[in-house]
């Protein structure tokens, strides 16, 4: 946006650019949640299909989740995360495991 200087005697007309600050969006982490039912290899499957994970940093996610009952699989703005979220969430539907995946603001 620009904005007019005030003009005075002996000055010149000249525009000023306005400094705009605009925040950044909002992230959101994106949470697999432990339960008892889904197979340990199924989660390796989804971190490194949906979250583009290598194997052993899918496992280490995996453990994670299995040990301490949440683990993060990325950080994204809102509207990614969501869409992750749904994507797992009816890959794990259709592979009959109740596997939750969640998204929390970072």
């Amino acid at each position: 946006m620009v904005t007019r200087k005030q003009v005075g005697p002996g000055d010149s007309a000249a525009l000023a650019p306005e400094q705009s600050r605009t925040k950044p969006p909002p992230m959101y982490k994106v949470l697999l949640l432990n339960d008892d039912f889904t197979p340990m290899d199924f989660v390796v499957v989804v971190l490194e299909k949906f979250f583009g994970l290598s194997r052993e940093q899918s496992t280490q996610v995996m453990l994670k989740v299995h040990r301490e009952g949440k683990g993060a699989c990325g950080v994204y703005p809102r509207d990614v995360a969501a869409t992750k979220v749904e994507q797992v969430s009816e890959f794990a539907r259709r592979h009959q495991h109740p596997l939750a995946c969640v998204m929390e603001e970072n």
